[in-house]
This record gives C-alpha cells, structure tokens and sequence, in this order.
C-alpha cells in the first residue's frame, strides 16, 4: 500500500514507485519478501530489499511523516529521496528542478549534489552526517552560502547571525567550534545550515533521537515553528510517533521495506487500520 500520488496538486516533491534493493535487483529477489512474510531478506538470493514501491508527493507547507521501527525501510527511503543512496527503480521529482519534469534517479552524482546546494536540504540524526565538527558554527553556514555565490563577508556574517537566532543559538557562540556544542546545540546548527539557502524540500531524519527528553522537545517545538513559518515541503523520518504526530499533517508506515498503511496523520493516530501501525500507536500511548 502506498500513499497516492494525488492529481493537480502543487506538490514540491513526488516520489514514484521508489525501490531500492541490496545485493541481486532481479525480480527474483522481491519474492517471499515484505511484510507478508516478516523479512526484507531474499530467501532466494540474499539481497536486502530495503524499500519498494514506495510513493507519495509533499506540497509547500506540508510535512510528511514516515514512521516504522528500525529496519523497516524509511531510512533508505530519505536517503535516496536525498541523493545518500542511489535508487534501484522509481523516480524522484523536485518541482524546482525542470519543473518537475526531471527524474532525479538519472542525473550523475555530481548533479544530485549539486541539488543540495538549494533545491533540497537534509538534517541527520548525527549531527556530524551534515556539520564539519571542526568549524564554527557561522563557517558551517557560510559553507551553502558560498557555494552558491554569496561573496561579501558582511553578508554572510549577517545571514549566518539571522539563521543562529532563528533557531536559538547564541550570537556569542557564533565563532566557536561545532565540536564544542552540546548535541542539542549542533542539531540547532545543522538546521541553520540547512535553511540557510531557503530550499523548497528539507529532509528530517530522526532528528530528535538521542536527545535528552527535555531537549528533544525544545528541538521539536524549533522544527515546528520553523515548519508552518517557511512553508517548506517537508519529508519526517522516525520511530516515534510523538515526533511525527507534532510535526506531519500525513504519514506512510513501513514494515520491512513496504508502505502497509497511509493517511492523515490524527485520524491514523485514532484509529489505525494494520496490525503494526496498532502495535506502534500503542507503544506511542505507553
């Protein structure tokens, strides 16, 4: 089951029928795998069969969730939406990029990084996936800006202060190294870096999980208000649905590879459908 792809919207990003397997992609390996048979492991050829048909489109302003436990699939489903890994089948489109005409799956490496310049932004988990820990907080702002043609120092030095306000980094911390910030901290950067050249599509990945609980929520209340303030499309990756029911409008679940069940993200919460979005609100209810 996937979310489908709905007709005439304004959507900023649109995956289709993305796939991405581990190993032997023959036709062979998707069989005896996904959530019927409780493996993404190919019984035939031993290829991992990481995600698979997995669609959905996100609109300006919207966000996203993609919720299951660890292994089921939706890290690999950012990751190649990011440009991290390259995609087995499907296509990826960004409104920004050839008005959406553009497969994002067929450009080279190079082109898929170069999109991450302004087109499309993401925020790890590990802080260090998207900050240079030996830099300064502002260095690391500067780093996006630069690459896409800013060249005044004052510029850079006043939108680098801008961002580090917005998400509630001190100013006196701005010259200091990266490495020196407490996790809380460098995740705020890591979303400073990220907003830094207002791209359409942000990309969250776990970004709460291994936060204290008082520091998480500071995080999350952060996310959210930059998320209805930007208008940004974005794309929520998580095991916990405290996060995804505070932040998404929408949400797909996945198990071992496959979406079993999508929809609005409260009416999901009230009344889930598949035995495993039941078992993952029950824990989220405790």
């Amino acid at each position: 089951m996937t979310t489908p792809i709905l007709p005439d919207r304004p959507w900023a990003l649109k995956v289709t029928g993305l796939g991405r397997v581990y190993g032997d992609p023959s036709p062979a390996s998707l069989t005896g795998t996904g959530p019927e048979h409780g493996t993404a492991v190919s019984p035939s050829t031993g290829a991992v069969v990481a995600a698979w048909g997995v669609s959905f489109d996100v609109a300006p302003g919207e966000a996203l969730g993609i919720i299951g436990e660890s292994g089921s699939g939706k890290s690999t489903v950012m990751r190649c939406v990011a440009g991290d890994e390259t995609a087995t089948a499907g296509a990826i489109a960004l409104r920004s990029v050839g008005d959406g005409t553009v497969n994002l799956c067929d450009l080279l490496p190079s082109a898929r990084r170069r999109l991450r310049l302004k087109d499309i932004a993401a925020v790890y988990q590990d802080p260090a996936a998207g900050l240079n820990l030996d830099v300064t907080a502002g260095g690391n702002i500067a780093d996006p800006l630069t690459a896409v043609g800013w060249r005044s120092y004052d510029g850079i030095r006043q939108r680098a202060s801008e961002l580090l306000e917005r998400v509630e980094v001190p100013l006196s911390r701005m010259d200091d190294m990266v490495r020196t910030f407490s996790g809380g901290m460098r995740q705020r950067v890591q979303i400073a870096k990220a907003l830094a050249n207002d791209p359409p599509v942000l990309l969250l990945d776990e970004p709460t999980t291994g936060l204290d609980a008082s520091v998480a929520a500071g995080v999350l209340d952060l996310l959210r208000g930059l998320l209805e303030e930007t208008g940004v499309a974005a794309v929520v990756v998580s095991h916990d649905f405290g996060v995804i029911d505070m932040l998404t409008r929408r949400v797909l679940v996945m198990k071992h590879g496959r979406v079993v069940e999508s929809g609005l993200t409260d009416q999901l919460l009230e009344d889930p459908q598949h035995p495993y979005s039941q078992q993952l609100v029950a824990a989220a209810r405790g």
